[in-house]
């Protein structure tokens, strides 16, 4: 059993492999072989003792301090490729959103899913709100869902944009925004309270983060040469995905159709590292820099 790191980031890609890195030094210290399917979502329990990956059809759960390649658990329900997986706060259950056109709840003490909600569509992606109490899911006809978890039903259904793909959402670590971005490029934002800021990663290779009060473009992040497929904030203001190991919202990390996941500077908009390794595009990224709970 290795010691327990203060940063977690790992990253897959389209060559069938999962890789832990240094995120200081961008040294690769663990390679992760995945052959059965592509891996599209990681997530890091809030204890950082393990990194979920979400597949075609399964979620394998992977420890994160041992040097084992196999998954210490398989969650088998779903019958197509797993887009969305994420963890309650305390890391006491998962949650789970598939091309099957389920979201699904895995309480990861005991075996199997305890609860299940239909989409009626492909579920692109699923976020849990900061409560506890809802997931928000969107499918591929462009519905967006809130499942309250207490009455156990979908309390809220949103259309943005009929026919049009929700393909991410997200939700302020705060609560204080909801954001949807759908397959023509559109952002939709529902604020709950005042905001800060948000990023948005393009096809057109670029990372453009937004002023949320007055919606106006900041900056654009440019390095990377391709599609840029997945980005985290930092502890402070975390807003994509997790935490990264920066203070004060100042960085940024993204993964890209480059094969590489690079780090930025949000003060200066500077590329700060690159972490190379991968030999395809590299798909998603997850980060854990913040404090485990008591």
């Amino acid at each position: 059993m290795s010691q327990q790191p203060s940063v977690v980031l790992a990253t897959a890609s389209y060559d069938h492999t999962i890789r832990f890195w240094e995120a200081k030094s961008g040294r690769c210290y663990r390679t992760i072989q995945y052959p059965e399917s592509q891996v599209n979502r990681l997530e890091i329990t809030p204890d950082k003792h393990y990194l979920a990956a979400a597949g075609n059809p399964h979620i394998r759960l992977f420890d994160v301090n041992a040097n084992s390649p196999q998954p210490v658990m398989s969650y088998d329900s779903h019958t197509n490729n797993v887009m969305a997986v994420g963890f309650q706060c305390d890391g006491n259950w998962m949650y789970s959103g598939s091309e099957d056109g389920t979201v699904k709840i895995w309480d990861l003490r005991a075996p199997g899913c305890q609860r299940e909600y239909e989409s009626r569509a492909a579920v692109n992606t699923v976020v849990l709100h900061p409560n506890q109490t809802e997931l928000i899911s969107g499918d591929q006809n462009g519905n967006i869902r809130v499942w309250d978890l207490t009455a156990n039903s979908c309390s809220c259904e949103l259309v943005p944009e009929v026919d049009t793909a929700v393909r991410s959402l997200t939700v302020m670590w705060d609560g204080s925004l909801v954001v949807a971005a759908n397959n023509r490029g559109t952002c939709y934002v529902w604020r709950l309270m005042q905001g800060t800021q948000v990023a948005t990663a393009s096809s057109d290779g670029t990372v453009k983060i937004w002023n949320v009060d007055g919606f106006t473009l900041e900056k654009t992040l440019v390095g990377h040469q391709r599609w840029v497929w997945d980005c985290v904030f930092s502890v402070d203001g975390a807003f994509l995905i997790t935490a990264t190991f920066f203070e004060h919202l100042e960085n940024l990390i993204a993964a890209s159709s480059d094969s590489t996941a690079r780090l930025w500077s949000m003060s200066t908009g500077e590329e700060i590292k690159v972490y190379k390794g991968h030999q395809k595009a590299t798909v998603c990224c997850a980060l854990h820099d913040g404090t485990e709970p008591s």
